[in-house]
Formats: C-alpha cells, structure tokens, sequence
C-alpha cells in the first residue's frame, strides 16, 4: 500500500493534471443511465437510505442489461432510468447479491446503446489511473487514483477481501463506474470512506466493489434473481470495532438478532464459543456456521457480565422481502 504522501500525490495528479487515459465521453455516455428508485415509507430501508433513491448504473450487455449497486435497489416499487440521449423507461429488479452488494435491472423496452466492456479488476493496483463514471446530473466523468487494493469490512454484515479504493473522493457514488486506462469496466461505486489508505490520519475517498466478483454469478443472477445455493446466515445486527472489541450499534427490528434478544450496547465476544477481536473475525465465524437459518449462540458482554443469547439466522433478502410482501 502507497504511503500517504505518495497516496495524495496521486490523488493531486488525477485531480489536476490532464488524463492519461484512453477513455472520453463519447466513449463511455452512452453506457451510463441514470436511476430513479422509489420505496414504500414503510419499508425497512426506507429510514436508513430514504424512499426516494437516485443513482447510475451501467449498461453491461446488448440486451440493456444495468448493472448498479445494490442498496438502491431494496425494496422497490418502481425503477426508472434515464438514458444519455433523454429516454426515460421504466425497469425490474433482475438480481441482487447480498455477498458482493451488486444489483441489476433491466428496461422493459430494449436499449439502443453500447455496453461498457468489463475489464480485469483483479491486474488493476495502487497507483493506477481511472475514470470514475456517472451520469451528467452527478457529475459526469472525473479523473482518480487507485489509492489502495484491500479489505473492506462494514457495520452492516458486509465484507470484501480486496475491494478497490479511490481517491479524490467524488460525490453521487452510488453505481458509479469505475474504468480503467483501456476503457473497460472494473468497479462499481459503493460509499465514501474517510481513509482509503488506513493511516488513520483523515483522507476521504471512495470504495469500488470490483467486477471480478459479478462474473461468477451473473449467469445465476440472470437466470434466477440471486446466486445458486443457499445464503450464508444473516443475524440483522450493525456493529462497530472498537479497540479489538465488537461493540453492536444498532439492531434491526424484528431482525434475528433482535428475536434472539440481542440489544445495543452490547459486546460479542464470541460466537458459538469461538472468540472475536474484530468485525471481519466476528464475520468469518458467523458465516462459517453454516447456511441461512442456522441457529447462532452470541456470547455478549453486557452490565459488567458475560450472557449468552441465541438467534435463528437468515436470508437477508427474504427478511425484506417480508416486508414488502406485508406492505403490498
């Protein structure tokens, strides 16, 4: 990893010098689509990532095939997108992953427009230039730096073994394309992080799901809505590291883990007997217990005394989906 001198160096460079990368916007505008989502009020995402939702997505395959990120997508009831020539089409949710975070949908009439190419997100390393990619109302297109090749862990029971950081950080994220010097697709924009480089000094950036990831899937996310098998177990529970503990910061109503008694304040120190320093160990052990539906015994910290609690995981899409079902 790039020390942060050379880090900002880079970000300075593909923030003022002139591009050195093949990609202009006559190339890639046609592939860019802005999205509309809207939620229910009620829906349990509603309050966290709003009930109105904008962010881009990225055309993939002659058939008109959007590639996003999938947060937008939860829970909706409508989708509409807005291509670079004006068109606004109404879409369906095609497929989400929980595990990579990736969501596509597709426009119910066909799309006259060259997809991007995907590129190989896993020869991409620090220091190289991009393109990060969204449509015109977000900004258009802007020069970064690959700052960091690392991992990712969030407080929502999320993790990436080598996620692809960015810098200068660049507002409207959500979906982004990230392209690299050939012009191929190789990440999609997830969230703006504080300290791409983990120097623990403030240097703001943002976090890249590479493509690497979808080509597994995508046939199974084409075909069925979701990856083939069963998902790994979901408890419901954000949480935070704190000085080598997992402190849970929030529990979602009616989650698994609020069912098996879980609350806020409390700290896991174990699950099932296996000790945890650190949410991607508290990760690792959680998802290795088995499949969606397994039960989970937690050993917490709580009011000065070790307690155990046990919660009856899940499917993460089928706990919003009941939601949703509930709703309509």
């Amino acid at each position: 990893m790039p020390s942060l001198v050379t880090a900002a160096w880079a970000a300075w460079r593909a923030a003022n010098l002139p591009p050195t990368t093949v990609v202009v916007e006559r190339d890639v505008a046609s592939a860019i689509v802005k999205l509309g989502i809207r939620v229910p009020r009620s829906a349990r995402t509603a309050e966290t990532l709003g009930a109105e939702r904008e962010g881009t997505g990225v055309i993939i395959d002659d058939t008109g095939l959007i590639l996003t990120i999938g947060y937008l997508l939860h829970e909706a009831e409508s989708i509409l997108v807005m291509t670079s020539d004006g068109r606004v089409l109404p879409a369906n949710l095609t497929g989400f992953d929980h595990a990579t975070g990736f969501g596509l949908v597709r426009t119910t009439q066909t799309l006259d427009s060259q997809p991007l190419e995907f590129g190989d997100a896993a020869s991409t390393y620090e220091l190289n230039n991009a393109v990060i990619a969204t449509h015109p109302a977000a900004g258009g297109l802007s020069n970064a730096s690959i700052v960091a090749r690392r991992p990712f862990t969030g407080w929502w029971e999320y993790a990436l073994d080598n996620a692809i950081f960015t810098a200068p950080a660049r507002d409207h994220h959500s979906g982004a394309a990230l392209i690299n010097s050939d012009g191929h697709l190789i990440g999609i924009g997830s969230l703006w992080v504080g300290d791409v480089v983990e120097t623990g000094a403030a240097f703001p950036g943002n976090m890249f799901v590479p493509v690497d990831l979808l080509l597994p899937i995508l046939a199974d996310l084409k075909a069925n809505g979701r990856r083939s098998g069963a998902a790994r177990p979901w408890l419901g529970v954000y949480t935070e590291e704190v000085r080598g503990h997992v402190l849970v910061t929030q529990v979602l109503k009616d989650a698994p883990a609020a069912q098996g008694g879980l609350q806020k304040g409390d700290v896991i120190l174990a699950v099932g007997g296996q000790a945890i320093g650190s949410q991607s160990e508290f990760y690792r052990v959680l998802w290795a217990s088995g499949t969606e539906g397994v039960e989970i015994t937690l050993q917490i910290w709580r009011n000065k005394a070790v307690r155990e609690v046990v919660a009856r995981s899940m499917d993460r899409v089928e706990f919003l989906r009941s939601r949703s079902t509930t709703a309509h």
